[in-house]
Parts: structure tokens; C-alpha cells; sequence
């Protein structure tokens, strides 16, 4: 489609019904993303030149709903993508790659060389050369092609910015190059190898399948090669609450030794009975030889399995509570998990710190706030710092986000949507 026909089509306030349907949003947000998207075919043109065959795409940020640390063991995670999105326009042509995302300074590669660049890392050229390596790895030509992103997705927020960003990529080079139809989990598992050899971060693989796939997901790592995944069908749009993250505001800098020990103590365990991840061995035997773990291991570590087995079971109780729409029994489950993070995993300050505490006191907050009107809360994602996750009626949302940000500050109450769509092309 050339860019000129793009913003005629976009351009038409009844496209937002479309976009309704593709990303499975209300009325409000599909406006918005309406908007968006025009904006960013014409920045495109702005930077890139008018006239030119393009594609439009986009890619959900994530929000981990069940699941606390379970994924590095071979765990179960429940997922959704929601309705904060990555967007891009491409277009192929060219010797080069070029993608310009917005407030940064355009990356351009040669898609001839794709190997790891010394020096390179932590950049979002080496997710670029490291998604374009993966695909061209599975038999993909990649040639060149240009490209504008522009982004929603909080950072820092615990939404998975850049995986939102790498799976995007990920669907712009195949749609380009190949047939447009590789399997989400696929265009994850190459985000997640770029991020990991490329950036130089070590990471797992929840976050790239859930933007990639959208919608609630089930995701069993047990096999971390092929891991299973079960989208779940429920309209979270009719459940009568509210889903938001309450950004506490604190830092995650220094935390790194707090979050290595959490799959360094699982690990500690499943070695006492030979094997590798927690995902391999029986809760019963587990308690069984309680005495002889903690001897050999210490008292936190065993919290911490413990946390796990009873996470990992509760992901594939919530999943089976969205199927039935049992939305109170789903509700109590969260706030099971909550309890369990705080009590078991104990992730919810750092030892090292204790005078910070903004996850307890927004899970406190939490508590005052909704625990007489049915609302459930949690630590979302990593812990130590950063996000609380929390279901709020609809009609009490505007009371709760005042109080929140009256505690932690303007905007730091993210209300969020459950976006059905994964990483798409939309135009």
C-alpha cells in the first residue's frame, strides 16, 4: 500500500472499528492507536520520503498476571498482552536497514553482516542485527528496508518495552522477507536469543511470547525449547473492574545480586534432589525431605520453593478460572499470589535497602483501598523495586487512582486494557 492510500484509510474515523476488532480494544483506545498510526506513517514520510509501498504493524507491551519467578525453573507463567503498544511503518528497498524509532538516533546496518559487533551491546542496533541473524538462521533473505517505530510502552514500568520492541522487529523482517505468518512463539524465541547474545542481557522468554502472541497466555517453560503455550479466551472488558500498575517509583540500580539469588536458591534446591529446575521435582518429595533441604540449603531458599510450587500450581488454577468465567475465584488467586511473593519469595524490598520499601507500601495501599470492595493486588514482575499490579471495580477506579498518585505521584497509576491481538500488520 503506498503511504499516501495509508493515511487516506487511517485517516477515516470508521477505521477505528477495524482496529477495534484487530487489536481487540474498546472504543477510546482504538481511536487513539487510530491517530497514532497516522501520525507515524506521516513521520515516516517526513524522515524517509512520500509515495513509497509501506506496512503498518504493532506490538503489545505485556502484563505478567500469575506466575512470580517461575519461568527460570521451568514453570508455568500466566500472561496478557495489553493495549500500550510498539508501532512501526516499513518498507523494503535499499541497501541498508535503517530503523529510526522516535527520541533516538536512527540504527543502520548492513543486513550482509549480522554477526555480534564488540561494542555493540545494549544497544537497539544489536536487537536489530540479532532479530534480522535469527530470522536469515531459519532461511530467510533479508535484504534492506526502512523503518519508523514509536513506542507507549512505559519504561521501566515492568511492561516489557523492549520486548514489545524486538517482536515487533521480528514481524516487520518476516513480513517483509518471508511469508508474514511465523509462529509468535518463534518470532519470540529470536527476540529473546538477540537480546540475550546480542544486548548482552540475559533474560527468559515470557516476556517477548506474550507480546508476541497477545490475549491471556498460559505458558509452560518446561520445555524451554518448545514451550507450551495456551491462549485463553476471556473478555476481560466485561468483568466489571479495572486492571492498573502502580509505578512506586523506586530504583533498580544495585539490585541485581537481590534477583540472581532468587533462581540461585531454587536451583540450590532442585540440586538436593538431583536435578537442575524446581519444574523437576515433586512438591511431595520436596516436603517430604523439608528437614534435609533447609539443612543443606537454608531457610530462604526453601521459602522461596516453596513459593514456587504453590505459584505454579495457582497459574494453571487462574487459567482454568478465566476459561470458566469465575472472575471472584481468579480474583482470589491474585491476591494468594501477592501474599505469597511477599511472604515466600520475599522480593518485595531488598534486604540490603530496608528504608526503601515502595512495593510494600503500594501493596499496603492496595490493601486499605480494596480489600472491602472485592479488588485483589500484587508485586508485578521482578520485585525489589518498581510495580504493583491491582484489579480495581470500575466504579471506585477514579477514587483509587487518586489516592495512589497522591501517595507515589502524577501518573504513577497506569490503567491498562487486555489487548486479544499479538504482534501484527495491521495495514
Amino acid at each position: 500500500m503506498k503511504s499516501n492510500d495509508a493515511k487516506k484509510v487511517l485517516g477515516e474515523k470508521n477505521f477505528r472499528e477495524t482496529l477495534k476488532e484487530r487489536y481487540g480494544v474498546g472504543e477510546e483506545r482504538a481511536e487513539t492507536c487510530r491517530l497514532r498510526l497516522l501520525r507515524a506513517v506521516e513521520k515516516f514520510e517526513e524522515l524517509f520520503g512520500a509515495d513509497r509501498d509501506i506496512r503498518v504493524y504493532s506490538a503489545p507491551g505485556r502484563t505478567e498476571i500469575g506466575g512470580n519467578h517461575t519461568d527460570h525453573q521451568g514453570g508455568r507463567v500466566l500472561a496478557a498482552g495489553v493495549d500500550l503498544d510498539a508501532v512501526g511503518v516499513a518498507s523494503a528497498g535499499g541497501d541498508g536497514i535503517t530503523v529510526h524509532s522516535e527520541g533516538f538516533s536512527p540504527d543502520r546496518l548492513n543486513p550482509a553482516e549480522l554477526m555480534p559487533r564488540a561494542g555493540e551491546e545494549g544497544s537497539s542496533a544489536a536487537l536489530i542485527r540479532g532479530i534480522c541473524a535469527g530470522l536469515a538462521a531459519r532461511g530467510l533473505k533479508i535484504g534492506g528496508f526502512r523503518a519508523y517505530t514509536q513506542s507507549d510502552v512505559l519504561p521501566g514500568s515492568g511492561l516489557s518495552s523492549s520486548a514489545a520492541f524486538e517482536v515487533l522487529i521480528g514481524r516487520i523482517a518476516d513480513d517483509l522477507f518471508g511469508s508474514g505468518d511465523a509462529d509468535p512463539v518463534q518470532i519470540a524465541q529470536i527476540g529473546q536469543d538477540a537480546e540475550n547474545r546480542y544486548f548482552g542481557k540475559p533474560c527468559g522468554l515470557m516476556d517477548q511470547t506474550a507480546c508476541a502472541v497477545g490475549g491471556f497466555a498460559m505458558i509452560d517453560f518446561q520445555d524451554a525449547k518448545r514451550p507450551a503455550v495456551e491462549k485463553i479466551p476471556f473478555d476481560f472488558s466485561g468483568c466489571g473492574y479495572r486492571l492498573c500498575i502502580i509505578d512506586t517509583k523506586g530504583s533498580h540500580a544495585g539490585l541485581t545480586a537481590d534477583y540472581a539469588a532468587i533462581p540461585e536458591e531454587m536451583r540450590r534446591v532442585a540440586a538436593c534432589f538431583g536435578k537442575t529446575l524446581l519444574s523437576q521435582v515433586s512438591e511431595e518429595e520436596f516436603y517430604a525431605e523439608l528437614a534435609r533441604v533447609r539443612s543443606q540449603t537454608g531457610d530462604r531458599a526453601v521459602l522461596r520453593a516453596i513459593h514456587f510450587f504453590g505459584d505454579n500450581r495457582r497459574v494453571a488454577q487462574q487459567a482454568a478460572a478465566l476459561r470458566e468465567n469465575r472472575f471472584a475465584d481468579f480474583l482470589s488467586l491474585v491476591r494468594e499470589s501477592g501474599r505469597s511473593s511477599f511472604q515466600y519469595l520475599q522480593n518485595v524490598y531488598s534486604p540490603s535497602r530496608v528504608e526503601e520499601q515502595g512495593v510494600a507500601l503500594g501493596l499496603a495501599l492496595c490493601e486499605r483501598l480494596l480489600s472491602g470492595c472485592g479488588g485483589a493486588w500484587r508485586l508485578h514482575g521482578g520485585g525489589f523495586a518498581g510495580t504493583v499490579q491491582a484489579y480495581v471495580p470500575k466504579n471506585d477506579f477514579d477514587g483509587f487512582r487518586r489516592e495512589a498518585e497522591a501517595v507515589f505521584g502524577p501518573g504513577s497509576c497506569v490503567p491498562l486494557a487486555v489487548r486479544t491481538a499479538g504482534a501484527i500488520r495491521i495495514l
